[in-house]
């Protein structure tokens, strides 16, 4: 799973938050969703994050996006999707095949899930996760517009796998990680998913972290 991710403000990501904060609408989802547009630190489901995309004429921009899409009859939104079963699912489907994004983060959260003697899984210790010798964490993701009052704004999902490496030690879950070098081509309407998930980054290295607050 993915339900938590950090934004380092002061260094790789800058330049992609301060394109968000700067977009047009970012201030008009301040104000109707009544949700900051600081976009860094600790980013959870329902805040606005800075995300890549394909924009209008097909270039590469950052848009903010809030975290998670909403479903009627649920309380909370839906922040994640596996990527096994996206393109089949009513819900992600569409976005699988023509609304691709890369949320860029310097790290993401994740916390050991264990089974105990009684067999009820329980949680653990928090830990920071980011790809081996790489500065940012390329987290893959689809993205949909939603509706509230009026206002049409997009939101995202982040996109799971099965773990790899250290991951499987403490949850049976990560996100989809891509290379930099993939992040053009999977916003790109003309591409085919399925492949370039299988370029997907499983060298991380994992930390333990401070409790959130």
């Amino acid at each position: 799973m993915c339900t938590r991710f950090y934004a380092d403000i002061d260094k790789e990501l800058k330049p992609f938050i301060d394109e968000a904060q700067h977009a047009q609408f970012a201030q008009q989802m301040m104000i109707k969703l009544s949700r900051p547009v600081t976009m860094s630190g600790e980013i959870r489901p329902t805040d606005i994050a800075a995300v890549i995309a394909r924009s209008r004429s097909g270039e590469r921009a950052v848009f903010p996006m809030q975290w998670g899409f909403s479903i009627n009859g649920l309380k909370n939104p839906i922040v994640n999707a596996r990527v096994e079963s996206a393109a089949e699912k009513p819900t992600f489907r569409d976005s699988w095949y023509r609304r691709r994004c890369v949320i860029p983060a310097s790290w993401y959260f994740e916390w050991q899930h264990y089974q105990t003697s009684d067999g009820k899984i329980r949680t653990g210790e928090k830990y920071a996760i980011q790809p081996r010798d790489s500065d940012i964490t390329w987290l893959a993701g689809l993205y949909r517009f939603e509706e509230t009052n009026g206002f049409r704004y997009p939101v995202f999902v982040v996109l799971t796998r099965e773990p790899a490496g250290q991951v499987c030690s403490i949850h049976d879950r990560m996100p989809l990680i891509l290379p930099e070098t993939a992040v053009d081509a999977w916003i790109s309407t003309d591409a085919q998913p399925e492949d370039i998930a299988k370029a997907a980054v499983t060298d991380l290295v994992l930390e333990k972290a401070a409790p959130s607050r």
